[in-house]
């Protein structure tokens, strides 16, 4: 059986995010499996996820580092408080500062693997860093500082 993405532990209001939200028909489906020091996640872009031809768009780079560095954050407070993702009460964060460096054109004919670790945990702040490759070159790098907010 595969492992459970942290993503899949969201429910109800939490469900609904256009990155990682299951319950978003039309959205990214963002999925962070944590093995308790790093996130991953792989995501092939579709032909409408484009900058211009064989490129892609920077702003959808973006959002995956978002919920991905997110869903690390989550991941790893879980892990921190020795209990079961999922379980009450819930833990949520939110994004307060995305930095996005951008290192070459990221191929759109390539699945991309986003691989994330947390830099700082202190008190409700979590910081993570990931980077964004294609065929083990990077393309992107992001921090992330996410927020609890529950």
């Amino acid at each position: 059986m595969p492992p459970t993405a942290i993503q899949d532990y969201f429910t109800g209001d939490y469900a609904i995010c256009y990155g990682c939200g299951s319950d978003n028909a039309h959205g990214l489906q963002v999925r962070t499996y944590w093995d308790g020091k790093h996130g991953t996640f792989r995501f092939t872009p579709k032909d409408y996820h484009t900058a211009f031809p064989g490129v892609v768009y920077g702003g959808l780079i973006a959002s995956l580092f978002d919920c991905h560095c997110i869903g690390t954050a989550i991941a790893a407070a879980y892990e921190e408080e020795g209990r079961p993702p999922g379980s009450d009460p819930l833990i949520m964060y939110m994004t307060a500062n995305l930095n996005v460096n951008y290192l070459r054109p990221t191929p759109m004919d390539n699945e991309l693997l986003l691989k994330s670790h947390v830099v700082e945990q202190k008190g409700k702040k979590t910081v993570v860093a990931c980077t964004l490759s294609a065929d083990d070159i990077p393309c992107a790098n992001a921090t992330v500082v996410g927020i609890r907010a529950t």
